[in-house]
């Protein structure tokens, strides 16, 4: 018998990435493509006809992945830029038709929970809270929790800027002084009003920080210095937020070119990976963080650990209901004779 796959497609600005499981949730398939959904966003809130070429093209490729595959569950959704985008749901109903795939566009609160359960198993019952940064392409999540088996939101923010929002809306492919500055503003006024919120103050101390997407992982190799990229290598390794301003100062001389250069940046980042690395900056310095994990795991990782959760539940419920019509059949059978 083939066997039984569950899948996650997390549509983000930046990225498109799917993650295809066994039922024991060992990896049998992991892509990232660089779909730039929310390049050229800002000016209209629209998606560019070269975005919706490029999100197309990656789903009837991911479609011709998973035919590949026995996989019963399928989970895809997307974020921010489909969050903020007038003409998304004319773009998720042609990916629909095209492609068979149903595309979920989850709140802020959604992204975040379902990071926090990719992310946490990093840091599980190591201290009593943990705080989840998810820096993506068009938003930046911040997610208080409890640190334990059953993890408790207490408290999330949804800040809306990302790496290619910020970088366009203020000028930030290169270090910019006057954008900095007004990004600063615009961060440290969010994250302030999640410490606020949250008492963030009173915890921070029993807190472990866990950072997902690529700006973490990319910043860990940085910071290691790696010769190479592997986000595989970067799954995990913990950083000090000290080495992280240390890297910042580095990059404020550097040019896009130079960035490209960069065997742990890259040319696919290169133009949004100092507003990234600004921004992440800012948020461990306004937080008060002195240390951070840098998480591959993330959302399509919450999603494929639910569907074979709620996979079991079902499997279970219909053998007790398969059981219980066998116990009835016998007893009518009996009245009978």
């Amino acid at each position: 018998m083939e066997e039984r796959c569950f899948a996650a497609i997390d549509l983000g600005t930046n990225s498109c990435r799917l993650k295809i499981v066994d039922a024991k949730g060992r990896k049998v398939y992991q892509d990232s493509v660089p779909t730039k959904l929310g390049e050229g966003l800002q000016a209209q809130m629209m998606l560019t006809p070269e975005a919706l070429d490029r999100g197309m093209e990656c789903f009837c490729q991911y479609a011709q992945i998973l035919s590949k595959y026995n996989v019963v569950k399928i989970r895809a959704i997307a974020t921010e830029a489909c969050r903020l985008a007038k003409n998304a749901g004319d773009f998720i109903r042609k990916v629909y038709e095209k492609t068979g795939i149903s595309i979920e566009i989850v709140s802020p609160y959604e992204e975040a929970r379902l990071n926090l359960c990719g992310a946490i198993s990093h840091v599980r019952e190591k201290t009593p809270y943990v705080v989840v940064i998810d820096l993506g392409g068009g938003s930046t999540e911040i997610c208080l929790a409890t640190n334990n088996a059953n993890p408790e939101i207490l408290t999330t923010v949804s800040i809306p800027w990302g790496a290619i929002t910020a970088s366009d809306a203020f000028g930030l492919a290169t270090y910019n002084p006057e954008g900095a500055k007004r990004l600063s503003v615009e961060i440290n006024r969010w994250v302030e009003g999640f410490k606020k919120s949250s008492n963030f103050n009173g915890v921070v101390q029993d807190c472990c920080c866990v950072a997902t997407s690529s700006t973490p992982l990319r910043l860990a190799a940085l910071i290691k210095k790696h010769s190479t990229y592997d986000r595989d290598k970067c799954d995990g390794l913990k950083f000090n937020a000290k080495d992280v301003e240390k890297t910042l100062e580095a990059l404020k001389s550097m040019t896009v070119e130079d960035m490209a250069q960069n065997p742990c940046i890259g040319e696919r980042r290169s133009n949004i990976f100092f507003a990234a690395v600004y921004m992440f900056n800012d948020i461990c310095s306004g937080l008060g963080i002195d240390s951070i994990i840098a998480s591959l795991r993330s959302a399509k990782d919450g999603i494929v650990e639910e569907l074979i959760k709620n996979d079991k539940v079902n499997q279970i419920s219909q053998g007790s209901a398969r059981s219980q019509n066998l116990g009835s059949s016998s007893k009518n059978s009996k009245v009978k004779k």
